[in-house]
């Protein structure tokens, strides 16, 4: 319980400018998501520390008092005083810097906000890597790297850590034979060819064909003559191959001729971070719990 001449509790001073803000106890309440009797409680315990009233109640809503009028001013100057602070200790020690890549099918916009509203000082950078760019965090590009695991090149002196998991689907064109149907297992895929990426590692490409398939026979191979993502839809559009990706993967949906079908019995894709090992910026862990968390 605060007492007349203890600390003032910044908490119930952020509240008195929401019910001040809002000029109703219950639309302050709302806003800051507690109950109203509750708001009331706290609005109580600061003006038994500060020994006088704040608000006079009304029919219609509150309004301050003489005493509340004088605080106002005080009261917003602490607050800020104290964000400005915290932004001065988190900042003081470090030059908050961070460079974040990212595929070409992962949107990270709201993490990367979220990051830049936390620290409006720090200089936060956003790159676009290509998908086989194993050199970009080896050779400083960047400093966190958010991709589909497992990766397309080695992972020495490098860690990874899950964000989220999704299901994924297959691409097909709107005149095969499995186009429209509610889902597909690897079995119905036995006879499609698949594209195979010569200069990527084994175990990415094993995820991307579906391989191993025990007892199976080898996936056919699709024609190497691609050079690109867009290369590859439009060998999927001809029929020349199939393609498996994470559902939220948006690309093929700009074309017209192609469709997608879930895959039921398929491991998820799995989006993760990459740093570099040793790496101790501590915007990376900030960034990793924002970009794990929905917006």
């Amino acid at each position: 319980m605060l007492v007349p001449g203890s600390d003032l509790d910044l908490r119930l001073v952020g509240y008195f400018l929401v019910v001040a803000e809002q000029a109703n106890f219950g639309r302050a309440a709302a806003a800051l998501h507690v109950a109203q009797p509750s708001l009331s409680r706290q609005i109580q315990r600061l003006e038994e520390h500060l020994g006088t009233r704040l608000f006079d109640r009304t029919p219609q809503g509150s309004r301050l008092t003489a005493a509340g009028r004088a605080f106002l001013p005080q009261a917003q100057t602490l607050l800020q005083a104290a964000q400005a602070a915290t932004v001065a200790a988190r900042e003081a020690t470090t030059p908050y810097e961070i460079m974040i890549g990212y595929v070409s099918d992962l949107v990270i916009t709201s993490a990367v906000r979220r990051l830049r509203h936390r620290h409006p000082t720090a200089r936060i950078r956003t790159r676009h890597i290509g998908l086989l760019d194993g050199r970009a965090l080896t050779d400083r590009r960047v400093d966190a790297l958010v991709t589909r695991a497992p990766l397309a090149f080695p992972t020495d002196r490098l860690r990874l850590r899950d964000l989220w998991a999704e299901p994924r689907v297959l691409v097909v064109h709107h005149g095969h034979r499995l186009a429209g149907k509610e889902s597909v297992t690897v079995d119905d895929l036995a006879n499609e060819a698949f594209p195979r990426c010569p200069s990527a590692v084994t175990t990415w490409n094993d995820f991307d064909r579906l391989e191993p398939r025990p007892g199976k026979a080898p996936v056919i191979d699709a024609p190497l003559d691609y050079e690109s993502f867009q290369d590859k839809l439009d060998m999927v559009a001809e029929g020349r191959a199939v393609l498996v990706l994470a559902e939220s993967d948006r690309r093929p949906t700009l074309r017209p001729d192609l469709t997608t079908v879930p895959i039921k019995d398929i491991a998820p894709s799995r989006v993760v971070l990459v740093t570099r090992a040793s790496d101790p910026n501590p915007l990376i862990a900030e960034f990793l719990a924002l970009a794990a968390t929905p917006a």
